[in-house]
């Protein structure tokens, strides 16, 4: 991308290199701390709170990565009988409802209570939604414990990208906001592994039950270090506890128990704005009105919500999750023998990818990436879709056992023309998935989740949940429609769709999306004060 897509607010004064959000010049202290920390690496303190809130990631990536080995897998162990299409669209899409409905509460209860409570909270309802799904033994019953688990994504998936946002130091924010998504595909990497173990080793109808249930053990251990994180600065200095926020600013820094001019410049800025934010709260007050109004009200606040909402609504239904989800199901239904183990193959890809953006995302920016990634994106889609339509789909994944018994009939020319035929298709359908997998990996899997970057405090929590309800809307859609438009349009004419979806959404992206690496979170969201902040 040339320079005349860098941000408006390029060459204005801000230190890129700020220690933490909200760092602003304040003085020559404050400007001699910055610049000394500005070229350390993140803490040891920051890298631990990223970590205990990153296993939510686990979890998230867990769950969604172990019902793609558990629906092959389940065979007639809910209500005695093989699952339809439609089980397991709603089995799958439950999850999503559930984390749609509970996005909104989420940023009042961020609010009320803290950032840390809500991780809690989630961590309980892991638990419970774990336990529930190991010991179903109906449909209705394992929707419930997917309807439970959906409901502790949705907090989680909300709140953990908030609350990295909040403690991070500025120069790091996005690489420590991607090892959260980093720990998600570590978990559906880890949901592979162990799906594959278990349905190889374990007995079939004990092995899909310990793959759900040992969903619980992350959140147990979650829990045990949750009580040891402390609330993020912005939240204790909005509840009126400035010296604990200081101490929390001095722990990211590393400078704790000594003077630290940044520290201080971070809590007068932060007060500074939760001031602004309570003197505009008393005059919606008198207007009866409140940050929901605020949020559609003022110009900034609906393009940041309508560019959080695009990035968010974008990963989805490019139709990622459909592969994460269904991924079994659908190397099942083209013929390998091991469709668990290439699903695991796709796993890698993102978790390695991911890795990638690790490093990447704050040297070439996150608008740079997504316009760099994207592409890659559609045509991965394309060349799928060539290979699909080149392939003779069985029925349904139940079907394989009787083929195998037809094919060892066929006389033995037949069967090896008709394998090289098909086996040339179903080899380009994997690498072209691997391609938008990647591409995936990079840009949309991270991008999105850094969305509290474009809202001011205010307006954060609400903002940020209204963008994480969108996703899992879109999440909830897809995961709905997927199966029956492979069904209705064919697996190739499904593929197209989701590589027009990336068309589309590049478009947007290049239309509307400014640059905030590099900026503190007041720092970006001024850059939406007259306009998309793109040149």
């Amino acid at each position: 991308m040339d320079s005349s897509q860098a941000p408006l607010i390029s060459n204005s004064r801000h230190d890129d290199d700020a220690p933490y959000d909200g760092a602003l010049d304040d003085g020559s202290a404050s400007r001699d701390a910055v610049g000394k920390a500005s070229s350390e690496q993140p803490g040891l303190f920051v890298l631990i709170l990223t970590f205990a809130a990153g296993i939510s990631g686990l979890l998230f990536g867990y769950d969604t990565g172990v019902i793609s080995a558990t629906l092959v897998s389940i065979g007639k162990a809910l209500s005695d009988r093989d699952l339809t299409s439609m089980d397991k669209s709603i089995i799958t899409s439950s999850t999503s409802l559930f984390a749609l409905l509970i996005s909104p509460f989420s940023s009042h209860i961020a609010d009320r209570l803290g950032r840390k409570r809500v991780i809690l909270y989630a961590d309980v309802l892991f638990i419970v939604g774990a336990a529930l799904q190991a010991v179903s033994s109906t449909v209705p019953l394992m929707v419930a414990g997917r309807c439970i688990i959906g409901a502790a994504v949705g907090a989680a998936s909300f709140v953990v990208p908030l609350y990295i946002a909040e403690v991070a130091p500025s120069s790091y924010r996005g690489r420590l906001v991607t090892i959260n998504v980093l720990f998600i595909t570590l978990g559906q990497m880890a949901a592979y592994i162990v799906g594959w173990a278990l349905s190889t080793y374990a007995s079939r109808e004990t092995g899909w039950r310990w793959m759900v249930g040992l969903g619980a053990l992350p959140a147990g251990l979650q829990g045990a270090l949750v009580a040891l994180m402390p609330e993020t600065p912005r939240w204790l200095v909005k509840a009126g506890r400035p010296d604990e926020a200081r101490r929390v600013v001095q722990k990211v820094n590393g400078v704790q128990g000594r003077f630290d001019g940044t520290a201080d410049a971070i809590i007068k800025e932060i007060e500074m704005e939760v001031r602004e934010e309570e003197e505009l709260r008393r005059l919606q007050a008198r207007h009866a009105s409140g940050p929901w109004h605020e949020l559609l009200s003022v110009g900034k606040h609906r393009r940041a919500l309508a560019i959080a909402c695009l990035l968010q609504g974008l990963q989805q239904l490019c139709g990622f999750n459909s592969l994460m989800y269904f991924s079994a199901t659908i190397f099942s239904i083209m013929g390998f023998e091991s469709p668990t183990l290439t699903s695991l193959i796709v796993a890698i890809t993102n978790f390695v990818f991911t890795l990638v953006a690790l490093v990447l995302i704050d040297r070439i920016g996150r608008r740079r990436i997504l316009l760099y990634s994207i592409p890659f994106m559609a045509l991965g889609l394309l060349l799928a879709a060539a290979g699909f339509s080149h392939l003779s789909l069985e029925p349904s994944p139940a079907a394989q056992d009787d083929d195998d018994n037809a094919a060892a009939t066929a006389t033995t020319s037949t069967s090896t023309t008709e394998g090289e035929r098909e086996t040339r298709p179903a080899v380009v359908v994997l690498v072209s998935i691997m391609l938008y997998v990647a591409s995936y990996a990079l840009g949309l899997g991270n991008v999105p989740w850094m969305q509290s970057e474009l809202f001011p405090l205010s307006v954060r929590s609400a903002g940020s949940g209204v963008a994480t309800a969108t996703n899992w809307a879109a999440n909830f859609a897809v995961g709905l429609t997927f199966l029956p438009l492979m069904d209705a349009l064919s697996p190739s004419w499904t593929f197209v769709l989701y590589a027009i979806v990336c068309a589309v959404g590049y478009g947007l992206v290049w239309r509307i999306y400014p640059e905030t690496a590099g900026l503190s979170l007041e720092e970006a969201t001024a850059l939406l004060d007259n306009g998309w902040g793109v040149r």
